[in-house]
């Protein structure tokens, strides 16, 4: 998910994209072998400082671009001792020959300069080495304190261009914290950039929270903590710390999520030994029940399109997952396998639904159609359950 910081500002020059280049990675087949990929070091221009030199930004910036593309699976990158060509000489005309010999399909430059204002500029280009041509030439201006998140902006560049879909280097994960002694076990709701650095805490730890999660533009977060000892849906702004209760319910509310235009949150709603799903306009505070069924209905999930919502219910008898319209009519069961269906949650593409499956006293995370064909069960254990999509889908 990606996160507004006022520090940084890009800017795109030179920006080629040679519809025809010969290098792709098609992220459609299976057994892929990953691109072969040449990261070359950054290149220091002469005004940069040597306070900004002691930094190694030079360094840090194509060693975070390597990890964040081949943690994806999708690419292989090549030793740095195996270059020939330093990386001035790279950045401004690569010798294709030279990366060529050392199996590299793909090759990425960069140069870091000083600005007037003391803003660094961190230029990258790709390269196409089976083609011999450039395919990419981008700039950011930032602090350079930020080099980290210029790093991930990068990465989705390269990702992006070379797979067709969009990164998801450059956003955060939303996570409930658990610290302290086991006598006095503290949870606490908490941030983090998708390879696990910049972790910052959002609250104090003084009341359990459970199940937080984003807002579609990431300011907000929704999550269960409690009030005068019952669950209840708190909404919190990320950049002003404001929290506030989400509607005057008599019960318990808890399960909630974001609609995908962000306006409306949906949650269920529990009272007299039974729930069912609510959504709330966050502007209007207008409440609206959507099923009225006397079974427990939770776990909502909007389509990325915000037509429909899945969510588990055992008005068969057992737990099991359902689709709905938006307005809570046509409600239909798609599950049907055995054991118990639970949390689940749409793909942004909206061609899958993730679910948590329990089967003979063991945990599954799998997935399947939005009409319930093509089961697929992805990881067993003991104890795992919730899951969540990759902002790319």
């Amino acid at each position: 998910m990606k996160y507004k910081i006022l520090k940084i500002i890009f800017i795109f020059f030179l920006l080629t994209q040679k519809t025809f280049a010969l290098v792709s990675v098609d992220i459609t087949r299976g057994n892929l072998d990953p691109l072969p990929i040449a990261i070359s070091n950054f290149y220091l221009d002469t005004t940069i400082t040597e306070n900004i030199k002691k930094l190694s930004i030079e360094n840090k910036i194509p060693e975070l671009i390597q990890n964040n593309l081949t943690r994806s699976g999708l690419f292989f990158a090549l030793e740095k001792k195996s270059f020939i060509q330093k990386p001035d000489i790279a950045h401004n005309r690569p010798r294709f020959e030279d990366w060529a010999f050392i199996k590299a399909q793909v090759l990425v430059t960069g140069k870091i300069s000083l600005e007037k204002e003391g803003r660094l500029k961190v230029e990258f280009k790709l390269w196409d080495i089976v083609s011999a041509t450039e395919l990419s030439a981008l700039a950011f201006y930032t602090s350079p304190d930020n080099w980290r998140r210029v790093s991930h902006l990068i990465s989705d560049k390269i990702y992006e261009r070379l797979t067709g879909e969009k990164g998801y280097f450059d956003s955060r994960i939303i996570y409930v914290a658990e610290t302290g002694p086991k006598v006095d076990r503290k949870k606490r709701l908490a941030v983090m950039d998708q390879d696990g650095y910049g972790v910052k805490y959002l609250t104090l730890g003084n009341e359990l929270v459970l199940t937080p999660r984003f807002s579609p533009t990431s300011q907000f977060v929704t999550y269960m903590s409690y009030y005068k000892n019952l669950p209840r849906v708190y909404l919190l702004n990320i950049e002003t710390g404001i929290q506030d209760l989400v509607g005057d319910f008599p019960g318990m509310t808890f399960a909630p999520r974001f609609s995908p235009d962000g306006k409306k949150i949906i949650m269920s709603f529990a009272q007299d030994g039974n729930s069912d799903i609510y959504t709330m306009d966050i502007k209007t505070r207008i409440v609206e029940k959507l099923t009225d069924h006397p079974s427990i209905d939770t776990s909502p999930s909007y389509s990325p399109d915000g037509l429909q919502i899945a969510f588990n219910s055992d008005r068969s008898g057992f737990q099991q997952i359902y689709i709905m319209k938006s307005d809570g009519s046509n409600v239909k069961r798609i599950s049907f396998g055995e054991g118990l269906y639970g949390t689940p949650v749409w793909s942004p593409r909206g061609d899958l639904i993730a679910f948590t499956k329990l089967y003979k006293n063991k945990f599954y995370i799998g997935v399947m159609r939005s009409d319930g064909s093509g089961e697929r069960l992805l990881t067993e254990n003991y104890y795992q359950e919730a899951p969540s999509w990759a902002p790319n889908g």
